[in-house]
């Protein structure tokens, strides 16, 4: 998948573009990237970094990093992306200028957008424009209930399961494997540690069953109370693994709850829950 951070950069074709932010690539993000591929061109996407809703004074929690998201659009078969810097000066192009440049600039015959989608400066363009201005348009009409904002409400609330159902797939955290107290492994539960991005939207605390490098694994996120922590950290015993993960990017599925963080009475009764842990995320199913 070839990904542009300016129109120039990307081959010329002619092509059929899905524009949005996509966010968490969920279902309805899906059905418009099927629509812009229906259309028989190059299936392009053109997408924004960061969240225009963080550039625009509001607050967002990201259900996917930039690469991430990249990895789930090539994921749905889209061939080219480009990547638009949103600051103030994209803000501040009119809606004929950002059709101009952005979509008339990558070729796009066909753009594919949900049907309440609003762009250019003051939200002034919307989608009858991109017709009269003679795009061939693919309103796609929003899913029931899917969104961004429903799925971030979920996931806020511990609601994993059902914000796969919404997303198409298990809600995900990532970020770089970096060192911890090593309290895991002499344990005999070692765990990998990870570095989240700013902004990315992590569940409430808790221990998950979920899914890494191909395996179970429980996740605990949380400030671990049972020894005074006070950092908040996100953890994941991979299940059947022995290696040195340290400096690695790790994305991991949050399948279900298991259960709260709390102190135990004693060290054996943390490391027989954990083992708990394991054994009820052995039996876990993976939401869709």
């Amino acid at each position: 998948m070839n990904v542009a951070r300016d129109p120039t950069e990307l081959p010329v074709a002619r092509r059929a573009v899905a524009v949005g932010t996509f966010d968490g690539v969920h279902r309805g993000h899906v059905q418009v990237i099927d629509a812009a591929r229906r259309a028989g061109l190059r299936t392009g996407v053109v997408t924004f970094d960061p969240h225009p809703r963080a550039v625009l004074g509001g607050e967002v929690e990201l259900l996917a990093t930039l690469e991430r998201r990249l990895e789930l659009l090539a994921a749905a078969g889209v061939e080219d992306v480009l990547v638009l810097r949103f600051d103030e000066e994209l803000a501040a192009l009119s809606a004929d200028e950002f059709a101009g440049l952005m979509l008339r600039g990558v070729g796009a015959e066909t753009v594919a957008a949900g049907e309440t989608f609003r762009f250019g400066r003051g939200r002034e363009g919307d989608l009858a424009l991109l017709e009269r201005l003679g795009f061939d348009v693919r309103r796609v009409p929003l899913v029931e209930n899917v969104s961004s904002s429903r799925i971030r409400e979920l996931v806020h609330a511990g609601e994993t399961e059902r914000a796969a159902t919404l997303l198409g797939r298990p809600p995900e955290v990532e970020g770089i494997v970096v060192r911890g107290d090593g309290r895991g492994r002499e344990l005999g539960f070692p765990t990998a540690n990870l570095d989240v991005p700013d902004r990315l939207l992590v569940p409430p605390d808790g221990v998950y069953a979920g899914w890494t490098l191909d395996r179970r694994a429980a996740i605990s996120i949380g400030t671990n109370p049972h020894f005074d922590g006070v950092e908040r950290r996100v953890e994941a015993h991979v299940l059947d693994f022995d290696g040195d993960l340290y400096g690695d990017r790790l994305v991991v599925e949050l399948w279900s709850p298991i259960r709260e963080q709390r102190r135990f009475d004693s060290l054996d009764d943390l490391v027989a829950a954990i083992g708990d842990d394991v054994a009820q995320t052995r039996g876990a199913e993976r939401p869709a």
